[in-house]
């Protein structure tokens, strides 16, 4: 059997954004956890390192020969000692791209794992999520696929606080959003964020206290993106609207948003009806938390 690693997608589920910096980067706050569905990335022999897209938005990535997930074996591979190995890597792409769900660092971290795994470099957890997060902002986070609070550029992580089980839905409307152009909408209405941790328990009992304590805190990205993608908006109204939704929110830049329910039982329910009442909408049922199993 190939190796594999699983990636899976990253929910923001709060996002507080400050005023950019000198250099331009904008601080953040935000508490991260990850879903039960994401990419598939696996390893087979080839005749030179490379990356085959399939999947059902393989097609967004058409084109893009320089992926996160190519240049992340590459940094990789680059500290391995001896003879370059003859690998390739299959990426399964069943999350949506520019859908604010990390996908990309995501899929890089999963090659950084099975990669070090497989080929056996002499790389420890350190150098690795260095790596990971000169990748991008959302690198090291997802490298793990745990649940963090993440701080800076996204790069200062401590542990989340334990997380109840927590059933939910996930809906994207099929449009993309660049996240550039989301932060230039931001940095234009000028309405920064306070990026100063909020009071954390050491553990959330239930899901109805995590989402009651979601809902005193925000998205800060939310409104710059649904002036862009007004699409947004009608998935947030959607599922603010159903009876088994305890908090809905945007995921990280948009536009991808989710819904937190009570339980199993409410979530079937409410993604059955999104189904049916927009079936236009990518709507996924899943768990959030991680980690996950690898396959």
């Amino acid at each position: 059997m190939s190796p594999v690693a699983f990636a899976p997608a990253k929910i923001n589920l709060f996002l507080h954004v400050g005023a950019p910096g000198a250099d331009g980067f904008h601080p953040l706050c935000s508490l991260m956890a990850f879903a039960d569905v994401g990419d598939r990335v696996v390893l087979h022999e080839a005749d030179a390192l490379s990356v085959r897209v399939h999947g059902p938005f393989a097609g967004m990535l058409a084109g893009e020969g320089d992926n996160l997930v190519l240049r992340a074996a590459r940094a990789l591979i680059a500290r391995a000692r001896g003879p370059q190995p003859l690998i390739g890597l299959s990426l399964e792409k069943l999350l949506p791209v520019a859908a604010g769900l990390g996908g990309g660092s995501s899929d890089a971290g999963a090659a950084l794992r099975v990669l070090r795994t497989a080929l056996g470099v002499q790389v420890d957890d350190v150098e690795l999520e260095a790596i990971a997060a000169s990748l991008g902002a959302d690198g090291a986070a997802c490298l793990w696929g745990r649940p963090v609070l993440a701080q800076g550029r996204g790069e200062l992580l401590t542990p989340a606080p334990v997380l109840p089980t927590i059933e939910a839905v996930l809906v994207n409307p099929r449009v993309e959003v660049a996240t550039p152009a989301v932060y230039k909408a931001f940095d234009a209405i000028g309405r920064f964020g306070d990026v100063e941790p909020p009071p954390l328990p050491p553990a959330f009992e239930s899901v109805e206290e995590l989402a009651a304590w979601l809902g005193m805190m925000r998205n800060d990205l939310e409104a710059p993106a649904v002036g862009l993608a007004p699409e947004i908006g009608d998935v947030l109204a959607t599922l603010a609207d159903e009876r088994e939704t305890l908090i809905a929110r945007m995921s990280g830049s948009g536009a991808t948003c989710f819904a937190i329910c009570s339980s199993d039982i409410e979530a079937d329910a409410l993604a059955e009806r999104v189904v049916a009442m927009r079936p236009g909408w990518w709507t996924v049922r899943c768990r959030l938390g991680g980690p996950w199993p690898e396959s």
